[in-house]
């Protein structure tokens, strides 16, 4: 079976791409979104060693704005439930970015950064009414293309998509581990 001249010329480029994308997409999210979530997650640490674990008032407005408005901006009031959504939250805004920097169960952290990505834009677009601030959400195929949401967050998602598809690629502590994967 012969290829044609165009598979031929195509091959090298898709070897290339499964080599480069998985790369230049772990450090398009570290440069673009490792610090914005690392300096989310300090906004949620309580304080002393423990912070993590007992986060701070803010935390809880940033992810349960309308439970937190119901109780008079009182924690003592909430449920496990929304310490442990708070905790949990504030834990993956520190360990998921990590793990894609250095490459280390990249396809799991990424899909969780999607996770993640899905339930901040929801929150921001009902917890915080930000269905009500014209130009937020945007809409896709407009001639806007700076929309908080459906704009900014797709191409974020896009990025870890490649990670979730191809894995870490090369430079990646995953190589090491699983030599035999993709």
């Amino acid at each position: 079976m012969t290829t044609s001249p165009i598979a031929q010329m195509a091959n090298p480029l898709n070897r290339a791409g499964d080599a480069i994308l998985p790369l230049l997409a772990r450090l398009v999210f570290v440069g673009v979104l490792f610090m914005y979530y690392w300096n989310s997650g300090l906004t949620k640490l309580g304080d002393g060693v423990f912070g993590i674990l007992r986060p701070s008032s803010g935390a809880y407005v940033q992810i349960f704005p309308k439970a937190m408005e119901a109780v008079g901006y009182d924690t003592s009031q909430l449920t496990i439930f929304h310490w442990a959504v708070v905790t949990g939250g504030t834990i993956a805004e520190f360990v998921l970015p990590i793990m894609i920097a250095v490459g280390l169960f990249t396809r799991l952290a990424a899909f969780g950064m999607i996770g993640f990505i899905i339930v901040q834009s929801l929150t921001d677009l009902f917890g915080h009414g930000g269905i009500a601030h014209e130009g937020t959400l945007g809409a896709w195929f407009d001639r806007m293309s700076d929309a908080l949401i459906l704009d900014q967050r797709a191409f974020w998602v896009l990025c870890l998509l490649i990670l979730v598809f191809k894995g870490a690629g090369a430079l990646s502590i995953d190589r090491g581990l699983f030599r035999n994967a993709p």
